[in-house]
């Protein structure tokens, strides 16, 4: 499966137009990534038939978050499950950089039904394979995104294979995401085979979020995932 990275309106439009089979709904990737509008996200729901998973993330301070970010982030997500997207991409850090299972439980107490992404916070906690293992714990997550550490993911493919491995006996996922690009992705991705992809800026014209999603880039990373 391939995810893409949408921004705003235009670019969920291209997005399934292209061929993606789930879009990210992430605005704002230059703070990576902050909780979309209503008015976006019902926009969005209704202009295509791929599914789609909203961002939670209240600022771009950090992944550490207080009772009040866990009010704002509850009520997004009852606002997601209202609007009719398909799940949510969520995550938590504690002040010493572990998974914060508790916090992220508190969530999704209010997500019955969304399918639950973790986003990269994964990837800045201490210890990913403690943070996986942590993970195991909560049934209502389906995947994690990763780029095996706070790296570009084809500078961690010995990590992502673990991360691989150790998620194939759970009820877990791994997608793979940041620092793809079309030139280097083939290698990657027969190096890898991960459950799904995640392209962000490397789906773009010049690789860049300032620019919108490419449709030849988008058509030849289907063509690797189909033939690899």
């Amino acid at each position: 499966m391939l995810e893409i990275i949408a921004t705003n309106l235009t670019d969920v439009k291209d997005a399934e137009r292209y061929g993606a089979d789930r879009i990210e709904l992430s605005p704002a990737m230059s703070e990576l990534g902050i909780t979309p509008s209503y008015g976006l996200i019902q926009a969005a729901v209704e202009s295509v038939r791929i599914p789609i998973n909203v961002i939670i993330r209240p600022h771009s301070q950090s992944f550490v978050y207080n009772a009040d970010d866990l009010e704002v982030m509850k009520r997004d997500i009852k606002m997601v499950k209202k609007l009719g997207a398909n799940g949510i991409v969520v995550g938590a850090l504690t002040k010493e950089g572990a998974v914060d299972i508790e916090f992220i439980s508190n969530l999704l107490e209010v997500a019955d039904g969304l399918e639950v992404t973790i986003h990269r916070a994964f990837d800045f906690s201490r210890n990913q394979i403690e943070a996986l293992e942590s993970l195991k714990q909560v049934p209502e997550i389906t995947t994690i995104l990763t780029a095996g550490g706070n790296y570009n993911a084809p500078e961690a493919v010995e990590q992502i294979n673990e991360l691989i491995d150790m998620a194939s006996r759970t009820h877990l996922s791994i997608m793979v995401g940041h620092g793809l690009r079309v030139d280097s992705f083939e290698k990657f991705f027969q190096s890898t085979k991960p459950d799904f992809v995640h392209f962000g800026s490397g789906a773009r014209k010049n690789d860049s979020f300032d620019y919108g999603l490419d449709e030849t880039k988008i058509k030849t990373i289907k063509e690797i995932i189909a033939s690899t």
